[in-house]
């Protein structure tokens, strides 16, 4: 239908046009008021592919200042041939009404004064970790880190959270021309990541969003073409956003770097369960505290996916002394979560078990991005010039699956148990061991 393909159409825009450069298309189809004129078909189209773009992306708009720049010259090329189009007030109003919702940037509005700079590092003591309150991120939230150089010295920069990496070696190379490093630097800086255990990526200087795809204890370095084979890493456990000492289990294992203009859930982002210490009594085992439970009963898949890995992992799957404790009954439960979460048929039975539930869910993330994935690199998005739409409705359809499972509030119960805070206490102060030799 018409409404299905300009769904698809405001959706993915962003994977033929950059969402400035398909506005300004828009505005260019605008065709203006001219008095006398009889046919609304132009306007009517604009006007409903301008008032479906601001429904759906009136609460990421206020981060794009070009974007709404476009909006509103031609929201007011709109006003002005009010008079016009007696045929189309209601649209008008609906498209005024929205744009007061937005409140959108323009780029030489003033920017707000003191404006308030998240730091990553952990400068609270460990008890205030686990008890300060979580809160998501947004793109355009302002960081420090640390950057890397080759002989283990750094430099820490204040940058975008979605910078990107020429954003990023911009910052590194202001912050050197100011020490006697950058004296000897006339080669063009790369930027690369590097795990505790050496492995290293070299990150292109277009790549977006880089701090979101770090890993738990990895680093950024700033290097010339020439050193990067000679870089090893000797930070072990000390994460680039954070003090040198070791770094508490708080981000997600299964991170993936979402496509521009899915749904993502930043503030559900589970904490997966790091290595259990052998013998240790502490942790409660009671059906009532068990996080599955939790994950059952609010439809959290994305939790429970977290938690069976984690199990799973060999730090834990090894302790075969604390596993011989378990009573049978917790074994056969463990296996049944095991079978949910095979992935074996292309996750078949998680996705007959997910197709039953009713919104509000939150579903295994990194499964639709993996399916994102394999549509927007297995099909072109181009055949013989021309936008390949089924493409597009593929892509719009998954984001529309999102969409319904977030149809519905999801009420959680505030107020939590001793248990659950104990439970929550004890998860929270576990540190990840990422070296091999203490293993």
């Amino acid at each position: 239908s018409t409404e299905s393909l300009l769904d698809d159409i405001v959706l993915t825009h962003s994977l033929f046009l950059p969402t400035e450069r398909f506005l300004q298309q828009l505005h260019q189809q605008y065709p203006g008021g001219h008095e006398g004129a009889t046919g609304r078909g132009p306007e009517r189209a604009v006007l409903a592919v301008l008032l479906h773009f601001l429904e759906t992306y009136k609460g990421l708009l206020q981060e794009e200042e070009s974007a709404g720049k476009v909006i509103k010259e031609l929201y007011l090329l709109i006003m002005k041939d009010t008079s016009l189009y007696r045929d189309l007030e209601d649209e008008i109003l609906k498209l005024h009404q929205l744009v007061e919702t937005v409140e959108l940037k323009v780029a030489d509005e003033t920017p707000p004064p003191n404006k308030q700079v998240k730091p990553l590092f952990r400068h609270f003591r460990r008890i205030d970790s686990c008890l300060q309150t979580r809160v998501a991120f947004r793109g355009s939230d302002e960081i420090f880190c640390r950057v890397y150089l080759p002989d283990h010295s750094y430099v820490t920069i204040r940058s975008r959270l979605s910078a990107s990496v020429q954003d990023i070696l911009a910052s590194v190379t202001e912050k050197l021309q100011y020490s006697e490093e950058q004296s000897a630097r006339e080669d063009t800086l790369i930027l690369v990541t590097m795990a505790s255990s050496g492995e290293k990526a070299v990150l292109q200087p277009s790549e977006e969003c880089v701090f979101t795809t770090l890993g738990i204890n990895s680093h950024l370095f700033a290097c010339t073409k020439d050193t990067f084979d000679s870089l090893v890493s000797s930070v072990v456990g000390t994460p680039s956003w954070g003090p040198p000492k070791k770094e508490p289990l708080a981000r997600d294992p299964l991170r993936g770097n979402p496509l521009p203009g899915t749904l993502t859930y930043p503030a559900l982002v589970p904490q997966s369960l790091p290595v259990q210490k052998r013998g240790d009594p502490s942790l409660p085992t009671h059906p009532s505290h068990s996080p599955h439970h939790s994950c059952k009963q609010n439809q959290d898949m994305l939790s429970f996916y977290a938690i069976v890995i984690g199990l799973n992992n060999a730090a834990v799957s090894r302790l075969r002394l604390t596993w011989e404790k378990l009573p049978g009954k917790f074994k056969n439960l463990f296996r049944k979560f095991e079978n949910l979460t095979d992935p074996c048929r292309n996750h078949k039975t998680y996705r007959e078990v997910l197709a039953k539930m009713k919104p509000p869910l939150i579903p295994f993330v990194p499964l639709i991005l993996k399916d994102l994935t394999f549509l927007h690199e297995g099909s072109k998005t181009l055949l013989d010039g021309l936008v390949n739409v089924e493409k597009l409705h593929c892509i719009a359809e998954k984001v529309r699956t999102v969409r319904k499972y977030r149809s519905r509030p999801l009420c959680l119960e505030l107020e939590a148990s001793p248990a659950q805070l104990q439970t929550k206490a004890y998860v929270r102060q576990l540190r990840v061991i990422d070296n091999q030799n203490l293993l």
